[in-house]
């Protein structure tokens, strides 16, 4: 909260603004249904519990939150996504983030960096994540160092052609084979 001012409140009144649905995980779902449904007159419960919440989940049997849908597979979002509708954002939901991330579904990204450690934590793209490239539409930078970035993917990487990386030196050749070597041994 001490990073918090009128850049990002203006960000965040900005995305509530525009009329959107949500995309959730499991987890943040439980988390959201039990807290915005209850927060009384607040920007952010007010949108959150306008809006549809599509929930990704092979658990939940039933949802509670009002204007809250199930959808079990990845067909399913891939359905949704390509129907007319609102904007679907995705709040929070790390691991469906990055089955949809693998699965190219993801149009925009919004990366908040905050100038701040709190130490180990949960990290926003995972192995599992295929490298990709991004194109930077827009960013913002607020008087205490917030950078909000929004994102758009940009496809795989592009590989360099060998000539532009010349023939490697005897300590990287070196380098490589000792790599090599411990990846073998496990």
């Amino acid at each position: 909260m001490p990073f918090w001012e009128e850049g990002p409140s203006k960000a965040i009144d900005e995305i509530l603004a525009s009329e959107f649905d949500l995309l959730l995980g499991r987890r943040t779902y439980e988390i959201f249904a039990a807290y915005w449904p209850y927060a009384g007159d607040n920007p952010i419960g007010t949108a959150f519990n306008k809006a549809t919440k599509y929930v990704a989940t092979r658990t939940l049997d039933r949802l509670d939150w009002q204007n809250s849908q199930h959808l079990g597979t990845l067909e399913e979002i891939r359905r949704l996504k390509a129907s007319e509708g609102p904007a679907l954002h995705i709040w929070g939901s790390g691991n469906l983030l990055q089955t949809l991330i693998a699965a190219e579904l993801i149009d925009e990204h919004r990366i908040w960096i905050f100038p701040l450690i709190l130490g180990k934590g949960k990290r926003l793209f995972e192995n599992s994540v295929p490298p990709r490239s991004f194109t930077l539409i827009d960013t913002y930078s607020t008087t205490k160092g917030v950078l909000i970035n929004t994102y758009c993917p940009a496809g795989p990487i592009p590989k360099l052609p060998a000539e532009h990386l010349g023939a490697p030196s005897e300590a990287e050749l070196a380098r490589r084979k000792k790599l090599t070597t411990e990846l073998d041994q496990g």
